[in-house]
């Protein structure tokens, strides 16, 4: 085979010259430095934004955590800040916040994250810190209240508020809270009892002392006697529970060892309407005589927020007793506006007063009948409401139980009817409720809830001060690159 032989000479070049400027050098170097720049600051605006949303994620996750059974029992969100164990601590609140906001910045989750993924932001939390908190029972229980009245306002209608402004008014207008009868009547039997002794002529030349017996002795003699046991048939059949009240929240407020927040340091003014539908969700979520709750440590618990003592019976009694009072008012307001009883009971006085020669002392005698009548009606008035029945505010002819031999005899027991006009017994609460110093309520409350969710498993040691209805928290957030923030966000329920 023959080789031809080409002279190195003779092959052909295909180069393409080039050449780099200066000015092409330094633009790159501007381009590069620009590109990088703008990846970094992607890099930086792309972890601001994430930490913000991690940030409102985690606090979304530390509201989640709020009490259950005070949610069960009461439709209440709060935050328990002891996490069970009876410690209250804000510091904890922030490590549950810190905890959640580093498992939504880890990437080892993601499907085979080691091969196909790459942490470009390279985020963790370092700190955590709760700044703020308005605790539950700040502003003296305001904040309890205004999320009491946002669970129940839309339940309630407002015109069964304004008959309740109407029975108030009633109230009011006739002074049936403020004046007392047992009071006047003493002070009639007083006026009465200075007769006594007294030498009066009955005859020509004959005197005689006067002996005065009371005609109303045998209702002031059941005056002394326990209430219940004139208006409760069986006695037995009362609750006899009691609770130990130094360890709540009443007695810790008296001894200024209650938590408070600072995040909210005023309240906006409270309305009337306000007011009563606070009363209306306490008598949602609290028992009473009639309608015990079997989750209650206390049975009549709405009579605890009214009289404040440690066991059932003395609650009961000391509520039955204003109510008493409250119509003992109410009953001898319409006897001495009722002409006809007034002129039965003023015969009925003069008689009395004839028959041991003392004329004079008839209007005594009238008016300890009408108190009397008043106080005997009163009793009967307290059995209907315990029956469950109802009774008016102010009564008439038409609703007058007891004619006036009742001042003078023994009655004897006796089935009562259920009345069907008028207030049942939950409703004179309404009024005693409205009647009371709101702080004392709200604290009287707040014993109740605590009384019942230490009774709950795992809640030996809750406290209504160590929960919080929102927060201001700060989340300082580190990034791998070099880059760090501070993210601050003010939640609540709400």
């Amino acid at each position: 085979m023959r080789r031809e032989y080409i002279p190195k000479n003779n092959i052909k070049r295909n180069y393409l010259s080039g050449y780099l400027t200066v000015y092409a050098a330094l633009s790159m170097m501007i381009l590069l430095s620009l590109c990088l720049t703008l990846i970094e600051g992607a890099r930086r605006n792309t972890i601001r934004l994430e930490a913000e949303c991690i940030m409102d994620i985690a606090l979304n996750s530390v509201l989640a955590e709020y009490h259950r059974e005070l949610y069960q029992q009461y439709n209440l969100l709060f935050i328990d800040t002891s996490y069970g164990s009876g410690v209250p601590s804000y510091y904890s609140t922030a490590a549950h916040l810190l905890e959640y906001a580093n498992k939504n910045m880890r990437t080892d989750d993601i499907f085979l994250s080691g091969f196909l993924y790459r942490d470009i932001l390279a985020m963790s939390a370092a700190s955590a810190e709760v700044s703020k908190v308005s605790v539950a029972t700040d502003l003296n229980g305001g904040i309890f209240r205004e999320r009491a009245v946002e669970a129940i306002k839309n339940d309630v209608g407002i015109t069964y508020l304004e008959e309740v402004v109407k029975w108030l008014d009633v109230v009011e207008l006739n002074d049936l809270s403020g004046r007392n009868i047992r009071e006047e009547k003493e002070s009639v039997d007083a006026s009465i009892q200075e007769y006594d002794g007294e030498e009066v002529l009955i005859s020509e030349s004959e005197w005689t002392a006067v002996e005065i017996n009371n005609p109303t002795k045998n209702l002031d003699q059941k005056r002394s006697a326990p209430i219940l046991s004139l208006v409760v048939a069986d006695n037995s059949s009362l609750s006899r529970a009691a609770a130990d009240l130094s360890a709540l929240y009443s007695t810790r407020q008296g001894n200024g060892t209650v938590n408070r927040g600072s995040l909210k340091t005023e309240q906006g003014d409270e309305g009337v309407i306000e007011k009563l539908l606070f009363q209306e969700y306490m008598l949602r979520y609290a028992g009473y005589y009639g309608k015990e709750l079997d989750k209650s440590l206390l049975k009549y618990q709405i009579e605890y927020l009214i009289a404040g003592k440690d066991n059932d019976q003395d609650n009961l009694e000391s509520v039955v007793n204003q109510i008493s009072a409250l119509r003992e008012v109410a009953n001898a307001v319409y006897l001495f506006s009722d002409s006809e009883k007034c002129a039965l009971a003023e015969a009925v006085a003069a008689a009395l007063a004839a028959a041991i020669f003392l004329p004079e002392i008839a209007p005594l005698l009238q008016a300890a009948i009408i108190l009397g009548w008043a106080y005997a009606e009163s009793l009967y008035d307290i059995k209907v409401l315990l029956a469950g029945g109802k009774v008016p505010l102010l009564k008439t002819a038409e609703n007058w139980h007891y004619d006036i031999s009742c001042v003078f005899e023994e009655t004897a027991a006796e089935d009562v009817e259920s009345g069907e006009m008028g207030l049942s017994y939950q409703d004179y609460l309404r009024i005693l409720l409205m009647l009371q110093n709101t702080e004392t309520v709200n604290y009287r409350f707040f014993d109740i809830v605590e009384m019942d969710i230490r009774i709950t498993k795992g809640n030996a040691a809750f406290r209504l001060d160590g929960c919080i209805d929102g927060m201001e928290a700060l989340l300082n957030i580190e990034s791998a690159y070099g880059y760090q923030c501070v993210i601050t966000r003010q939640k609540e329920y709400y």
